[in-house]
């Protein structure tokens, strides 16, 4: 497989003028205050954000160009039509209770996915909570440090969190990453003991770090040596929270309409939804949550308009994949 180094589409990396931060004073002031910002305050000043950018934006919740087979494209495993990809951030202990709960919507539907934990965020991640989750074939991933926004503060502050960061991989086991807020540098991330990342998208306006990877499709990230070398997987699905908390959708038609549009064209479905912001068992929801029907009822949309189409592996079952058809990549992604 001839799958171009870094994005496809050429995305923009971080600025070294900037920091290595990738955002704006106004981004950086906002999750400086954000701790101390009332919840209702919060959401009102994204989804005021979100609104104006809503009006310029040309290229979502489709880019089109984004849609264009990579050259050397194989394809997906036995002939499938488009693979299907489900992760979950947990943002805090809230989210961490609900994982079960979100798990058995997807196991009820014959689903897999991967949960993505904060190492040393506010929350405890025990041995036995973690077992408790791969023993039912779901995926452990490594959710940025802190989840404060520090991660991409300086080159510094990434080297010092890189080396906690690779810690927890080993000791959790895991292989995936993905930072918080969406903030992303490739070139930074060549440090970390990673077979994958899953910090980027092909397009998402409404993200802090706006500049996507341009591309329905994983491709590989190839470092100075392989083990440098790791899969990026960018989500191709608008999140969850941009839809039902900052954008109020009352339906699941956009994530319908791209998962269409997506599979026409033989891409990757990645969607990324947190169970901190889901209410569960018909309860209604409270102002930072979104009815668990509306995810459950799309993930039945897929299992029977598309039965038999789609593969549906782990994260780090894709990027293995991905990696055995791409000289170079080491042994461990393999």
């Amino acid at each position: 497989m001839d799958i171009a180094d870094e994005s496809p589409r050429g995305m923009a990396s971080y600025d070294a003028a900037d920091g290595g931060r990738g955002m704006s004073v106004l981004n950086a002031m906002y999750y400086l205050f954000k701790p101390f910002l009332p919840q209702a305050v919060r959401y009102n000043m994204r989804r005021l954000r979100a609104n104006y950018k809503l009006q310029t934006a040309k290229d979502w919740p489709i880019m089109v160009s984004a849609g264009e087979t990579p050259r050397g494209w194989q394809g997906w495993p036995d002939g499938k039509q488009f693979a299907f990809v489900l992760t979950h951030d947990v943002e805090g202990p809230l989210g961490l209770e609900r994982c079960h709960q979100l798990a058995e919507i997807e196991r009820k539907h014959g689903f897999r996915s991967s949960f993505n934990l904060i190492p040393e965020g506010g929350y405890e991640v025990t041995p036995e909570f973690r077992k408790s989750i791969t023993d039912l074939g779901f995926e452990i991933g490594i959710h940025d440090l802190r989840h404060d926004g520090s991660l991409y503060r300086s080159r510094k502050s990434f080297d010092e969190c890189s080396v906690a960061i690779n810690g927890h991989l080993r000791e959790w086991r895991a292989v995936g990453f993905r930072a918080g807020f969406m903030f992303h540098n490739l070139e930074w991330l060549k440090q970390l003991e990673i077979n994958y990342d899953a910090s980027t998208f092909d397009t998402d306006p409404f993200e802090p770090q706006p500049d996507g990877a341009g591309t329905i499709f994983p491709f590989v990230v190839k470092g100075r040596t392989p083990e440098e070398s790791y899969v990026e997987l960018p989500y191709t699905l608008p999140q969850d929270v941009t839809l039902y908390l900052i954008l109020r959708q009352p339906t699941n038609e956009i994530w319908r309409e791209k998962t269409d549009w997506l599979a026409e064209r033989g891409g990757m479905v990645l969607l990324n939804v947190h169970p901190d912001y889901i209410a569960f068992d018909g309860r209604k929801p409270t102002i930072s949550e979104f009815d668990s029907a509306l995810y459950e009822d799309y993930l039945i949309y897929v299992k029977e308009k598309y039965a038999g189409q789609y593969w549906n592996p782990l994260p780090r079952e894709l990027s293995q994949y991905i990696a055995r058809q791409t000289p170079g990549m080491p042994e461990s992604a393999t």
